[in-house]
């Protein structure tokens, strides 16, 4: 079995001797047995927390290199027109505290090039169409964004002391709808 145990970041497919194919669920976990695209037994042998990205290498114990893809799975895809009607969309399901992926379609009309993706999930697919997204249901790679404390790699590290004395105030006037 081959022991992947260092994360690269992003890497060019040719640097890589094999790749991984994995779907979301398993990109978010530091250890797991699995097989390469080429046929090989692999362990993952990580640190916990980030979820392996598409296109990022993995190194071997070895020396060798894995790159990691992202497979196609079930998704909702939701097309709307760029600016706030994006903007609204995007804040509207993040608020959710669901995982989303954004990004750009080359291959869509040039007023909604951009799209939120999720897992299928009718109550988002909902809220996405009252909104006025146009919907897809499709296989495709989901690939979230890893958020504001996480983006290119970077870790944001919480350090601070919790044991100190004070007080919240939680009442808050507005209301979520759900």
């Amino acid at each position: 079995m081959l022991r992947l145990t260092e994360r690269l970041g992003p890497i060019a497919a040719d640097q890589a001797t094999d790749t991984l194919t994995l779907p979301y669920e398993r990109r978010v976990l530091g250890r797991l047995r699995a097989t390469s695209d080429g046929g090989r037994e692999l362990g993952l042998f990580l640190d916990r927390g980030p979820v392996l990205r598409d296109g990022e290498g993995l190194r071997a114990e070895s020396g060798e290199i894995v790159r990691v893809r992202a497979a196609d799975e079930p998704v909702v895809t939701a097309r709307i027109t760029a600016g706030l009607p994006l903007a609204r969309l995007a804040y509207h399901l993040g608020n959710r505290h669901v995982q989303l992926a954004l990004g750009e379609d080359d291959h869509a009309s040039p007023d909604q090039r951009g799209y939120v993706r999720f897992s299928p999930d009718h109550v988002l697919a909902e809220l996405a169409a009252l909104l006025g997204a146009r919907l897809e249901h499709h296989q495709a790679p989901f690939d979230p964004e890893p958020g504001a404390y996480n983006q290119l790699g970077h870790s944001h590290a919480h350090d601070h002391d919790h044991d100190h004395e004070h007080s919240h105030h939680h009442a808050h006037g507005h209301h979520h709808a759900h």
